[in-house]
Formats: structure tokens, sequence, C-alpha cells
């Protein structure tokens, strides 16, 4: 089974590319990482609790107010929900503050979004999907682009088109705080140049600083181009004889760990041109 890693950057289209390709004619399992990350700090979850615990101390508005819809112990009695714009300001920014309670925050979350990525992984397995779809904005950062045969990042050229999007999509953002959530991330142009780094049938950006039907059409160009790398019948193969998979998946990997030293590398002949 093709592992295809889907990142991007916030507000650079990237659901919208997740959603195209979980439907017709590609129909491809998505597992999406933002999705298991929301899961995994409801009330009740380690996460949730390792979160209110580090953060509740210093933000008296973590959570939900109370409410007549909302009593001190939760719907549930599980606890209130996560008051997420209040955590955002918290963790979202270039400060040193900012970007030490990110790190603790994502040293939360991540662990438990990667257990619950590797139970969809097997599922999807399981059930003969040919790929698979790792839709995860920290892609890079977190490591899962070891795993994937495919990297797909959606990108935008310009940073302002980002924040546009982004007071539009959510209205109680100000400008600045789209512009903190834009800066707390690795910027989508460096995530297009690593991707175009893997080489050819294993690094494809798709830009999207167009319409949706140029957006589908880069889509159709870039999944035309996965195909040609990854052929049905070497997918088929790795899902029948599942030694053939590991030994695939091993190599994957392998080559995947190269790449990132070979991109440190560049990462630090560009430094030095500075």
């Amino acid at each position: 089974m093709l592992f295809i890693g889907l990142t991007g950057s916030i507000a650079t289209g990237k659901s919208t590319v997740s959603s195209i390709l979980a439907s017709a004619p590609y129909s491809l399992p998505i597992i999406d990482a933002d999705l298991l990350a929301r899961k995994v700090v409801l009330p009740g979850t380690r996460g949730y609790h390792a979160i209110v615990k580090y953060f509740g101390p210093t933000t008296p508005d973590l959570l939900v107010p109370v409410s007549e819809s909302m009593p001190a112990d939760g719907v549930d009695g599980k606890g209130r929900p996560l008051n997420r714009p209040a955590l955002g300001k918290r963790v979202f920014g270039d400060d040193k503050e900012q970007k030490e309670d990110r790190d603790v925050l994502n040293g939360i979350v991540h662990p438990e979004v990667r257990w619950e990525v590797y139970k969809a992984i097997l599922l999807n397995y399981l059930r003969g999907h040919w790929a698979v779809v790792l839709d995860v904005p920290l892609l890079f950062e977190s490591g899962w682009d070891k795993l994937s045969g495919v990297v797909i990042v959606v990108g935008v050229r310009d940073p302002e088109v980002q924040i546009q999007r982004l007071t539009e999509r959510d209205p109680h953002l100000s400008r600045e705080d789209a512009q903190n959530r834009v800066i707390s991330q690795t910027d989508v142009r460096l995530k297009a140049k690593r991707c175009e780094a893997r080489g050819e049938g294993k690094g494809v950006v798709v830009w999207n600083d167009g319409s949706r039907e140029e957006l589908k059409a880069n889509i159709d160009a870039a999944l035309g181009q996965i195909r040609k790398s990854s052929p049905p019948w070497w997918n088929w193969l790795c899902l029948l004889v599942p030694p053939v998979g590991v030994a695939a998946g091993a190599w994957v990997y392998w080559q995947n760990v190269n790449l990132n030293k070979r991109w440190k590398e560049i990462e630090l002949e560009e430094k030095e041109k500075l």
C-alpha cells in the first residue's frame, strides 16, 4: 500500500485537496491528522487532561465557559471542552514563550495522534486499498515524510493569500491573529522546495493560487505522475505478498532518511551563502 503524505500550511487549500482526493474518480481513504488531533483532546482523554494540567493554571479561559447548555463538569460529565481560540493565543505566534508552549502542546498531541494514525493505516491495509493519504499539516516536522512513498505539498506563492483566506474562513480572527498563525508554521514555499528535492515521482507540489478548476487540473497531473511511479500491479503485489510489502516499506523508509540528510546538507549550504 502506497503512503501519500499530504501537507501544506494554514489556508493553502490542503483540506480542499484532501476532499477532492477522497471523492470520485480517486476515492482514496484519507487519514486526517487534524481530525485525529481534535479527537485525542476531547474531554476525558489523556491528551485533554495533560493540556488542562499544563495550561490550566495560567490560562483562566482555557475551557469553554459555564452556561445553561454547558455545566461545570461538561455535557457528558468528563469536563468542559477546550476553548480553542484561547489555547491558540497561547501557542500561535513568534514569541519565545509561544514557541515553548507550542512545543509542549505538540509534545502532548503528536504521540496520541501517531497512535491513531497507525491504527487507521492498518485498517485501510486490511481493507485492500492500493494507497492511503496521510493528511498531516506538520508532515516533515513530525517525521511522517519518512514513511511516505510520495509527498504532496499544497502551496500558494503569496503569503497574503493565506492571510486573506484565513480571515475569510475564521471571521473571529483579527488580521494580527491570522498573521501569527501563518508565521507559527514553516513557510509553505520552503516545504515546496523540500518536497521537490525528493525527486520526480517522490515529491509533487500542487500550487493553489487560482480557481478550483485549476486546482483540480493540478491534482489530475499530480495523480498521473504518482501512478506512473507506483503502478497498480506493484501495489497489489505488496498487498497480496506481505513480505514484499514490508521490504518495500523498509526501502522507502531508508531512502527517505537519506533524502532528509541530503536536505539538511542543502539547508546548511544555503545558510553559508547568506
